[in-house]
């Protein structure tokens, strides 16, 4: 991922929270950062469960669009 398909999710990302709020789990900024924390303690735990040959602690733009993702659901 390139760092100007990571500023169109980005966009595509703030859509959605606006279109469908209700489907995220975290909604303010406070929760979304908490749930940023341990999702990203959590995340290769995720990669490796979805047999996905990605090592979280090298960082990229797809490793940090997998975050933001996860934070928006994570409980």
């Amino acid at each position: 991922m390139t760092r100007i398909q990571f500023i169109e999710f980005l966009e595509e990302f703030r859509n959605d929270l606006k279109k469908n709020k209700s489907n995220w789990e975290n909604t303010t900024l406070e929760d979304f950062l908490e749930a940023m924390q341990a999702y990203t303690g959590d995340v290769q735990g995720f990669y490796d469960n979805m047999k996905m040959d990605i090592n979280a602690d090298e960082p990229s733009w797809e490793n940090f669009k997998t975050i933001l993702k996860g934070a928006a659901v994570y409980e």
